[in-house]
């Protein structure tokens, strides 16, 4: 990303990618070529001349809509032409990672969640999935690939703390209110929050995030409105369209990542995720977000999905393959020791290793953020 060129004919990775229209527009005022660019999910049907007069030799158009004079033009001069797929429900080559409005659109109309891209690339998913063809297996694999770009370009430099924990946390308990309490103050601290960026303790952690810019009542009044609708099931509309009723309430929230996947697509994304990078690969997002917390992890109680994150993590800690091992802090002493004893086996791997000082469980999620705190000094 931040590799020196070269020759000045061939920019550096970050500087050649255009990824929107005035990007393009700004590219060709200050060089007057293309060349070796790459130019992605851009509509450039209102840019036929400027393509035509371009030099594009060694440049990549993926997913743009250009009239056919165009490409054929740029083609012969050297260009690799990817054209759009049609009658996706996503975008293979997007430059960006979702927003919740993206994610939700059409969400207010009859046809409510089912009517949504989500929903609708959910559908496509396990319609694709299942019928094995290797044509959209391709497709899943160029966007899961431009989505980690994306994300890797949005959290470039960030402090980021992952809160992870299970999906089944209800909005309208004090375990949910306490996760959000979590994200508030990891926000307010200077963290970028990341999560699954699905519901149940990720949801209440990215509402923290969001809260943080507002006085003390707003979280308060913001859990008491999403209780109306305490789960995604039966009714994601109705769970979603709560979400957005906060947010209309309280414009301008503070920022937060989610990593959702379709993979688990019964689960839908919540909506206080500012930056949602939503995956068809599970295991692509289960790694990616853990690497990407490189301030540092908190484990909220949960089950299957916690667990296996605890020790996702755990692994390059244990091998330092990430460089110097980064902190993680399990939430609620009775739940990991007794319930799912993931901390006795934990802290047997850490026992003279790096990372021994670097783990932390504490009783209480008001503890967490001290916790934090407390290894990332170590």
């Amino acid at each position: 990303m931040h590799s020196t060129p070269a020759q000045p004919s061939r920019p550096a990775r970050h500087d050649r990618e255009i990824e929107s229209l005035a990007e393009f527009d700004e590219v060709l005022a200050a060089h007057g070529s293309l060349a070796h660019h790459r130019v992605q999910s851009v509509d450039l049907t209102g840019r036929t001349e400027a393509l035509l007069a371009a030099d594009t030799t060694g440049a990549v158009f993926l997913g743009c809509p250009m009239a056919p004079e165009a490409a054929a033009r740029i083609r012969a001069r050297g260009a690799l032409v990817f054209p759009p797929v049609p009658d996706l429900p996503f975008d293979p080559y997007r430059g960006f990672v979702y927003t919740p409005q993206e994610l939700y659109d059409g969400l207010d109309t009859a046809g409510g969640y089912e009517a949504t891209p989500d929903a609708r690339a959910y559908a496509w998913f396990r319609r694709t999935q299942a019928d094995g063809d290797v044509f959209s297996s391709m497709l899943r694999a160029l966007h899961d690939d431009a989505v980690c770009d994306a994300l890797d370009e949005l959290l470039a430099g960030a402090r980021v703390v992952g809160v992870m924990g299970g999906h089944a946390m209800a909005r309208g308990t004090e375990e949910y209110a306490g996760a959000a309490r979590l994200g508030r103050e990891l926000a307010r601290a200077g963290f970028t929050v990341a999560t699954g960026g699905g519901p149940g303790a990720m949801e209440a952690a990215n509402l923290g995030a969001y809260a943080a810019p507002f006085d003390e009542r707003m979280l308060g009044e913001a859990l008491q409105l999403l209780a109306k609708a305490p789960s995604f099931a039966p009714s994601v509309t109705d769970w979603a369209r709560a979400a957005f009723e906060v947010r209309d309430r309280w414009p301008g929230g503070g920022s937060s990542v989610g990593l959702p996947t379709w993979f688990y697509g019964h689960e839908p994304p919540n909506a206080f995720a500012a930056h949602i990078a939503k995956y068809f690969a599970n295991a692509v997002r289960e790694d990616g977000l853990l690497a990407r917390c490189t301030a540092g992890v908190v484990f909220l109680p949960g089950a299957a999905g916690t667990v296996q994150e605890i020790f996702d993590n755990a692994t390059p800690n244990y091998y330092s393959s990430r460089g110097e091992p980064t902190p993680m802090v399990l939430v609620d002493r009775a739940h990991w020791t007794e319930r799912l004893p993931a901390w006795p086996l934990l802290t047997a791997l850490a026992r003279g290793r790096e990372m021994e000082g670097r783990i932390a469980l504490v009783d209480r999620i008001e503890e967490a953020p001290e916790a934090l705190k407390r290894l990332s000094a170590s």
